[in-house]
């Protein structure tokens, strides 16, 4: 696996690869079903992808909530995931 820390995001930033930046925190990360779809987007020949929530922004969530913060993610656009639960659609601005 591949470890991309803070400077390693700082770097992908000022070198402005937003998208190349959303893959490496979302999709190679640990985010199982949006590596499940880009996956099969890859098999259809498409090449765009929906990348969803990474498990380690759930655990921050939780953490936070453990303090006695209360703290939610509000979207407009509501998707389903593989297993059926909405989730906010997340995308990069160009």
């Amino acid at each position: 696996g591949q470890r991309f820390g803070e400077m390693e995001v700082w770097a992908l930033e000022a070198y402005g690869a937003a998208y190349t930046l959303q893959e490496m925190l979302t999709v190679k990360s640990d985010d199982v079903a949006g590596r499940t779809k880009v996956y099969e987007s890859i098999v259809r020949g498409d090449d765009a992808f929906e990348a969803g929530i990474p498990e380690s922004f759930n655990v921050l969530i939780k953490e936070i909530r453990s303090l006695g913060l209360n703290m939610e993610l509000k979207s407009d656009k509501l998707q389903p995931d593989s297993s059926g639960k909405k989730l906010p659609e997340l995308r990069a601005d160009k």
